[in-house]
């Protein structure tokens, strides 16, 4: 079972996407502020380092909960050619 994606910094033909603070723009766009004055990054889109390298994860229930954020953030990687791949649920 598909729980989430891992959006990569890099394009499907191996290049560093740039600009190199994508994940925090892309993050930042969905995240709101809360009391405490802090941003609070959305539920089904955290930025995350894997292997030393900038990732997004996508939590695959933001399809069902905010299909417009979820279709915004497919976008992105389809547009720009970004490598993404599924993350399985742990057995």
């Amino acid at each position: 079972m598909i729980t989430s994606w891992i959006i990569e910094g890099v394009m499907e033909d191996g290049r560093k996407f740039r600009p190199s603070d994508w994940v925090e723009r892309l993050s930042t766009a969905l995240a709101t502020f809360g009391p405490d004055h802090r941003i609070h990054y959305a539920e089904g889109v955290q930025p995350c380092f894997i292997e030393g390298q900038k990732c997004l994860r996508v939590k695959g229930s933001l399809a069902e909960e905010n299909p417009a954020a979820y279709e915004y953030v497919c976008s992105f990687a389809r547009s720009n050619g970004l490598r993404v791949r599924e993350l399985e649920a742990p057995q």
